[in-house]
């Protein structure tokens, strides 16, 4: 079951983080699920997920509506949403440019009980005059939605900018080192200080990156197709010093081997290299997702609908491929479920579709939406908190507005 939220629209087309915060009410803290959802227009916005809303007069409620299945009469009782989503006021802020990336991280190891010290990454993209930028938002002290002061913009603070495009972030899980791709490379910016160092420069954007499961090795997939693994376990440059020179062969593109310039069929990245071998995608590479329970593979997707399941200790051939996406040039993110069973992506053509990660069957393929569903993001297993069921699935976003698929 599908559902669609009206007066979202506009605000969750390129960037989307479900987490579980504190906030204050009247009869003390309560703990309630929130969504940060990032849009394209630059706007950042706060959703609380349940019924807290309903305490409070002020504020954008909004409410689902079913749109898949239409079928009159189809297990009406079997399917449950997850109520209403409502931004309190204040709960909007318009960033600079358009948000590239929203990241979650904690800021200090915590108890699993402990669900306060909560701070997350937000990157900007970059303006013309301007170039992109990282922002934290701490969410380590209870949310008052009550206050006069808007809840958001007070706790945002810029830590590093940048004079290029920033196209994607990740986070390490010390909750010290956050990694930017960029149109000229890839940076490591220390969290607390908001110090810069380049760990690869690249004349080919970075369109996503991503640390491996034991974060001794980034992945970085280009604009060109190419992703490399680029090995952080030794100091990186400072911002204008020195790397190691690598020369990459691109990948074939068809063409006679007594045309080929060896100038033309590779270029040159400065960093090192996890080992000698990359991988060439088809096309630019829009988003790597690692895996936790496949030991060291990762997922990668590529803008000519390529999805592919690979192993970074061999870093060739694919180990397996989701067939069926159409994409030509649209950075689409993939969502994995909590049990890495099922991948997840929208495509060009406005469908939705989920393969198994192990076998490569595809499980569903619908539309239900006029536009790209270019942002996923599924619940953690326990699901949702006081909305008095039992909620799973995954939250999509498109320039559309927001959409929730229960998927039990």
């Amino acid at each position: 079951m599908i559902w669609k939220y009206d007066g979202t629209q506009k605000v969750v087309d390129s960037a989307l983080e479900h987490l579980t915060i504190d906030l204050n009410m009247p009869e003390g803290l309560l703990e309630t699920d929130i969504l940060l959802t990032g849009g394209m227009n630059g706007s950042l916005c706060l959703f609380e997920v349940g019924e807290v809303g309903q305490e409070f007069n002020q504020g954008v409620k909004c409410l689902p509506d079913r749109v898949w299945p239409l079928k009159d009469g189809y297990a009406e009782g079997s399917y449950d949403s997850p109520g209403h989503v409502w931004r309190p006021p204040g709960a909007f802020v318009h960033m600079s440019s358009n948000i590239s990336c929203i990241k979650m991280y904690q800021k200090h190891p915590a108890p699993i009980s402990d669900a306060s010290l909560k701070h997350v990454l937000i990157t900007t993209l970059g303006a013309e005059s301007s170039g992109g930028a990282v922002n934290i938002l701490n969410l380590s002290e209870p949310l008052d939605l009550n206050s006069s002061r808007p809840p958001l913009r007070r706790r945002i603070s810029e830590i590093a900018l940048f004079e290029y495009t920033v196209w994607t972030a990740d986070c390490s899980r010390d909750q010290k080192q956050a990694v930017v791709g960029t149109n000229r490379g890839a940076a490591m910016v220390d969290i607390e200080t908001g110090v810069k160092s380049w760990i690869c420069r690249s004349k080919s954007d970075i369109f996503s990156i991503q640390f491996d499961n034991l974060e001794n090795i980034v992945l970085c997939g280009l604009r060109n197709g190419t992703i490399l693994p680029i090995d952080i376990r030794q100091k990186p440059g400072d911002f204008s010093g020195r790397l190691a020179q690598n020369r990459i062969p691109c990948h074939s593109n068809g063409s006679s081997s007594r045309f080929k310039n060896s100038a033309r069929d590779s270029f040159q990245i400065k960093g090192k290299m996890y080992h000698c071998n990359k991988i060439s995608m088809p096309s630019s590479v829009c988003c790597l997702t690692s895996l936790r329970l496949y030991d060291q593979c990762f997922l990668a997707s590529s803008m000519d609908g390529s999805i592919k399941l690979y192993d970074h200790r061999l870093m060739r051939g694919a180990i397996q491929s989701y067939e069926g996406n159409i994409n030509s040039h649209s950075r689409i993110q993939l969502g994995v479920d909590p049990s890495e069973t099922i991948v997840m992506s929208g495509g060009e053509d406005h469908h939705l579709r989920i393969w198994s990660i192990k076998s490569g069957e595809l499980l569903f393929d619908n539309k239900f939406m006029d536009t790209i569903p270019s942002v996923v993001r599924w619940l953690k297993p326990e699901g949702l908190l006081g909305v008095g069921k039992q909620i799973q699935g995954a939250w999509l976003g498109s320039e559309e507005g927001l959409f929730f698929m229960d998927w039990p």
